[in-house]
């Protein structure tokens, strides 16, 4: 239940800056006049809720032990709560549809799909899709589009994970066998899929563009993952998908820049300071103005500490990093009713305490989501 109440003594953090006006909530929106109690958050920040718009960090609470357990609905509950612990009060789980099996294949997938679509209203985070499609699953790319439409995926991007020039060498990738027992296949037979995918190279791009023909016509939006070329990027940005997720190079990053387009990068590589692949540093793009949103990746604690340290490190002021993880995220997803601390927007947002700049709360649509030590007592 949303909760009606006036917050006041806090800094907001609003589009044009901070400012120190009380911020009133009412019917899960941000109104425009003081409502319902007033609770004093003196010595505390609001900023605008976290939108998250690539996460997998989900997987851990679904399959907390490989091949052993499975917590699906239970699991997507600790989800949320730890989502909303980390000031993310949208999140787009990413999931792949992919040959790679497990956790990555079709069958975990829709448990995903299945799992979200049903919990989605017994908790406050709003919780969205992502379907990570890999280019070369040709049998499935059937059942992918039928599962984008049953679960009303609105975000696909397509990832390539195959290693073509060992595989056009005839030579086993490395981490063959541990990859094949992770999907429970045998490595040869592992093998042999992945030489049958790469064989059939020269079916993709013909399938990729009738597919992404139907899914632009549904209004769908599409990205790349790990874009390594302004080529690359071309090639996709005609087939529809505007977005460049967690690019690998400079060129490719300025490319979708140079377009117009959305570009989404890792908040772990940000706090780490490097891409852990040996990729271009997020730190780095961001300087050059080549970034639009900062995703968790796999770690959902990144974006508000991303965003920190963008501050820290004088990359960008602190409206500029904190909209990477708010305003950004939103409008690559076209969710134009969050984002920003607006009236007649959703009231998602978060309190941060301004020393530690602790997350202490946050609430979704309203509704709290989440609340911790002092801050707690302020609003009871």
């Amino acid at each position: 239940m949303s909760i009606d109440v006036t917050l006041t003594g806090a800094r907001v953090l609003r589009p044009e800056g901070w400012d120190d006006a009380p911020l009133a909530v009412a019917a899960g929106v941000i109104a425009d006049a003081p409502t319902g109690r007033s609770v004093d958050l003196t010595g505390y920040d609001v900023l605008p809720g976290i939108v998250d718009a690539h996460g997998d960090g989900f997987e851990r609470h679904m399959a907390p032990r490989r091949g052993a357990l499975r917590e699906r609905d239970a699991g997507m509950v600790a989800v949320a709560a730890e989502l909303a612990a980390n000031g993310i009060t949208t999140a787009v789980l990413a999931q792949f549809w992919s040959w790679e099996g497990g956790l990555r294949g079709p069958e975990f997938a829709r448990e995903v799909f299945e799992s979200v679509q049903g919990m989605q209203a017994s908790v406050p985070i709003d919780m969205r899709l992502q379907l990570r499609l890999e280019t070369h699953y040709l049998d499935e790319l059937d059942s992918a589009e039928a599962a984008i439409a049953e679960f009303g995926i609105r975000y696909v991007v397509f990832n390539d994970h195959l290693p073509h020039t060992r595989l056009a060498q005839g030579r086993k990738p490395p981490r063959l066998t541990g990859q094949a027992l992770k999907s429970r296949r045998n490595p040869e037979d592992y093998f042999k899929l992945l030489l049958d995918l790469h064989g059939r190279g020269s079916e993709v791009d013909g399938a990729m563009e009738a597919l992404t023909t139907r899914l632009a016509a549904a209004g769908v939006t599409m990205g790349s993952h790990d874009d390594r070329t302004a080529d690359g990027r071309a090639i996709w940005r005609a087939r529809g998908a505007h977005v460049s997720e967690f690019p690998e190079t400079f060129e490719a990053a300025q490319a979708a820049r140079d377009a117009g387009e959305f570009i989404v990068l890792g908040a772990p590589n940000v706090v780490r300071g490097a891409s852990h692949a040996g990729n271009a540093s997020a730190q780095d793009l961001i300087a050059a103005g080549l970034c639009d949103a900062l995703a968790s990746d796999y770690h959902y604690p990144s974006p508000a500490r991303a965003a920190w340290r963008c501050v820290e490190l004088g990359l960008l002021d602190e409206v500029a990093a904190w909209r990477l993880v708010s305003d950004g995220p939103a409008r690559l997803l076209g969710l134009t009713d969050r984002g920003r601390l607006e009236a007649g927007l959703r009231a998602d947002l978060v309190v941060m305490d301004r020393e530690t700049r602790r997350i202490v709360a946050a609430l979704a649509a309203g509704q709290v989501a989440w609340m911790s030590g002092a801050v707690a007592q302020r609003f009871m």
